[in-house]
């Protein structure tokens, strides 16, 4: 049965604009930015088995362009537009950031590192540099690693600090295995972080952990 002969309320474009985005599943959000099926398939349908096929939601939007390009159903053009919307959605955090007085909620900056390091196959230690008044300075991957770590040097960070004039940070890594959990090197590298930055001044805020679900924030559990 086409999408079009449901009854309204159920048809995902509709229900989006009466109850908003949240209240779609992934198949009908992908539904709405596909716009049509395929023979014999509705959008909502093809939604279901490009995530079925790359395992999550996740798995399908970590693709690169030609992998999504030879899903049935996409080609070449829906996969450059799908990853047209990621990027606009990671620059969009990026302009938040950019034009927020100062940065108040931890959550966003949290979503911030998740767009740009969970996809990467591994691990990547990155940090967002802020003036006095907690104001985006820059963002940098300063070490990248194997798929289980990645070895930071904080005589390195102290260096990006200074360079970029930076008051206090906010730290960031991903866990290619899609655990968030802090480890014990986590908060010992941290640790001396926070020791070493100390030295010049700069203030550690944060340091989020990035997996699968929310990025786990250091600072929350009380171990900064």
């Amino acid at each position: 049965m086409s999408i079009r002969d449901w009854p309204e309320n159920e048809r995902p474009r509709e229900k989006l604009l009466s109850r908003g985005a949240a209240a779609l599943s992934e198949a009908e959000l992908l539904a709405v930015f596909l716009g049509s099926g395929t023979r014999g398939l509705s959008a909502v349908d093809l939604g279901r088995n490009l995530l079925r096929d790359a395992g999550s939601l996740r798995g399908l939007l970590g693709l690169d362009a030609d992998e999504l390009a030879a899903l049935p159903g996409l080609g070449p053009a829906r996969a450059s537009k799908l990853k047209a919307a990621l990027e606009l959605t990671t620059r969009h955090l990026a302009q938040s950031l950019d034009r927020d007085d100062a940065i108040r909620d931890p959550g966003h900056a949290g979503s911030y590192f998740a767009s740009r390091l969970r996809d990467h196959p591994h691990e990547v230690f990155a940090c967002l540099f802020l003036d006095t008044r907690h104001r985006r300075i820059a963002f940098e991957e300063l070490f990248r690693g194997s798929i289980d770590g990645a070895e930071v040097h904080p005589r390195e960070v102290v260096r990006r600090c200074l360079k970029h004039n930076a008051a206090a940070v906010i730290f960031g890594h991903n866990h290619p295995s899609g655990v968030a959990e802090p480890s014990a090197a986590d908060r010992a590298i941290t640790a001396r972080l926070r020791d070493a930055l100390a030295l010049v001044d700069v203030r550690v805020l944060d340091h989020f952990v990035v997996g699968d679900g929310m990025p786990v924030s250091l600072a929350a559990r009380g171990w900064l």
